[in-house]
């Protein structure tokens, strides 16, 4: 299967309609059949790199829309960076600080025990697990 074709699959699967843009940035972010988390800022460079001519706020907006069509989720770290992960199953992140970078860390290492009691009316929808890192200081124990 070629990427476009994977692309075009994946927008069907949500439910979207394959327009080129849509089409371009899908390739993009699952043409090789890989997962990825981007910003969409990165997602913007790397559109613009293959030669796409799309806006930043198109890729805003698609990546909004792929998140609406349960294709991405959207993880947020510090109440103000986005990054926009392909990969949908619940699993938790590293962000590494240093380099600003989000990946998946093994869940098969990670134990919630227990979430608090909701409130009345609510149901939990997901649970972020963002585990941040930072270098090490020399000496340190």
């Amino acid at each position: 299967m070629t990427g476009r074709e994977r692309s075009a699959e994946w927008l069907k699967a949500g439910g979207l309609r394959p327009t080129r843009q849509r089409l371009a940035l899908a390739e993009l972010l699952i043409g090789d059949g890989m997962n990825r988390h981007v910003t969409a800022e990165s997602l913007f460079a790397l559109s613009a790199d293959a030669g796409e001519k799309v806006s930043l706020a198109t890729v805003y907006n698609t990546l909004r829309a792929f998140c609406e069509a349960g294709l991405m989720n959207e993880v947020v770290v510090d109440g103000s960076k986005s990054y926009f992960d392909t990969r949908t199953d619940d699993h938790p992140h590293f962000y590494w600080e240093d380099s600003h970078t989000l990946t998946d860390a093994p869940a098969e290492e990670l134990e919630i025990a227990a979430l608090p009691q909701v409130p009345e009316g609510m149901t939990v929808s997901r649970v972020d697990v963002v585990i941040r890192l930072r270098r090490a200081e020399q000496g340190a124990a």
